[in-house]
C-alpha cells in the first residue's frame, strides 16, 4: 500500500517538475533588448538583441591560433560586409591542433 501511494505522489509531481525545468530554460534565454548604438566597427551582440535588426548574411572562418583569432577574423569579415553587428553562433576547434572554425550571423540597423 505504501508503494502505491509513493507511485501516485511521483505521478503527481512529475508534471510540476517538468514545468519548473522548462521555465528554467526561459531564464537562461534572456529578455529582448535593443542593440547598442551603431559604432565605426561591427559589434558582437547576443541573439536576444537582434529583434529589430535586419540579417544580411552569414560568414564562416577557419584560422590557426586561438578562439580570439576566430573572433578577430569574424569581426574583419563583418567589417568587409559593412555589417553593424554580428552574433557568433558557433566556435569550435577542428581535428587539427591549433585550427579553429567559427560561424557568425551578420546584422545591419
Amino acid at each position: 500500500m505504501a508503494i502505491r501511494r509513493h507511485e501516485n505522489t511521483m505521478r503527481a509531481l512529475l508534471p510540476v517538475l517538468f514545468a519548473v525545468l522548462l521555465s528554467g530554460c526561459a531564464v537562461l534565454e534572456g529578455k529582448p533588448q535593443p542593440a547598442p548604438p551603431v559604432s565605426d566597427t561591427p559589434q558582437e551582440i547576443q541573439r536576444y538583441q537582434t529583434r529589430s535588426l535586419q540579417e544580411i548574411g552569414a560568414v564562416s572562418v577557419m584560422v590557426s591560433g586561438s578562439p580570439m583569432d576566430v573572433e578577430d577574423a569574424i569581426k574583419a569579415k563583418a567589417a568587409a560586409a559593412k555589417a553593424d553587428y554580428y552574433v557568433i553562433i558557433m566556435m569550435d576547434d577542428s581535428v587539427f591542433p591549433g585550427r579553429w572554425y567559427g560561424r557568425a550571423l551578420l546584422y545591419r540597423q
